[in-house]
């Protein structure tokens, strides 16, 4: 009897031990999940003291609103000494580019803001690294890309082929343009044209007004084409050739802004799957839709496909 007694105990005794260290680690656990997103700066809180925001903006760029709201929110921050905007991106849809754009460009009203590109930053993801006092890209970055495209697929043809004749009953004769089942009429292409050439000139002007050149001067460079780091620094598109260290080094010694001041990201709302599932249902868009929708219209540098 005592034996079995002794050994109720011991099992006792290591269930509370085992309950003890359960606790232990999940406290622990939740301690470095909430020091991972204070770092980060997904908790405001926890980002209150002097730092240096940096905002990292990869992939296709789409309009965000809770995204802008948040980088709009740096420029009252005290506790934000300055952003640096680091971009790995093809560029993205004209309507999240300008807002984007905007939105740093609020912050560079009020702080330092510097970009730093990574191996692309064309297009989309050049309009908005403009705003910054400071634009540094590496010899072999992609950048520039300045323009505006408007893609729309038309199977009229396939369609002919399989004996299938769409109908379609619209309320005047533009309404169609672009059509997914017939060709862009003459008239329908030229109200197209005039659309991309207007946000084209959108583009140009923020070119102009953050470089600090005039439009003819952009306009010489913005037949779309990309160009290297080297070669956009000799044209005046990039300050520098450089990384964060640099970017860090130029904001000490041009902007006082201390290079011991740590880094936190800026907050990034929402997972990754949603940004993706917006920039591909925007690109289904322009390919599928019945209507021209103003966010189809694409700064999007797209590469020439290579065959051997």
């Amino acid at each position: 009897m005592s034996a079995e007694i002794d050994l109720l105990l011991d099992r006792r005794r290591l269930k509370q031990r085992l309950i003890f260290w359960r606790a232990a680690a999940i406290v622990l656990l939740l301690a470095a999940v909430l020091l991972a997103i204070g770092r980060s700066g997904l908790v405001p809180g926890l980002a209150g003291r002097a730092h240096v925001a940096v905002l990292r903006v990869d992939g296709i760029i789409t309009d965000d609103a809770a995204r802008d709201a948040a980088i709009i929110g740096l420029a009252g921050d005290p506790a934000v000494k300055a952003l640096i905007v680091v971009i790995d991106s093809p560029g993205g849809s004209v309507a999240g580019g300008e807002a984007l754009h905007d939105a740093i460009g609020r912050v560079a009203a009020a702080k330092p803001v510097v970009a730093v590109m990574g191996p692309v930053a064309a297009s989309a993801a050049y309009m908005i690294a403009v705003p910054a006092a400071r634009i540094f890209a590496r010899e072999a970055t992609l950048t520039g890309s300045i323009g505006v495209l408007l893609q729309a697929g038309e199977i009229s043809g396939l369609l002919a082929k399989l004996g299938i004749a769409p109908e379609t009953i619209v309320s005047g004769p533009l309404k169609d343009q672009p059509s997914f089942t017939a060709p862009i009429t003459p008239a329908g292409r030229a109200v197209l044209q005039g659309i991309v050439d207007n946000l084209y000139a959108q583009f140009v002007a923020m070119v102009a007004a953050g470089r600090h050149m005039s439009i003819d001067a952009v306009k010489a460079l913005a037949d779309g084409r990309p160009y290297t780091g080297q070669q956009a620094l000799k044209l005046g598109l990039i300050d520098a050739i450089g990384g964060m260290g640099q970017a860090r080094a130029w904001l000490a010694s041009a902007r006082g802004v201390s290079a011991r001041l740590p880094e936190i990201g800026v907050a990034r709302p929402g997972f990754a799957w949603p940004g993706f599932g917006r920039a591909f249902g925007g690109l289904l868009n322009v390919l599928l839709s019945q209507r021209v929708n103003l966010d189809g219209a694409w700064a999007l540098w797209q590469p020439a496909e290579q065959f051997p």
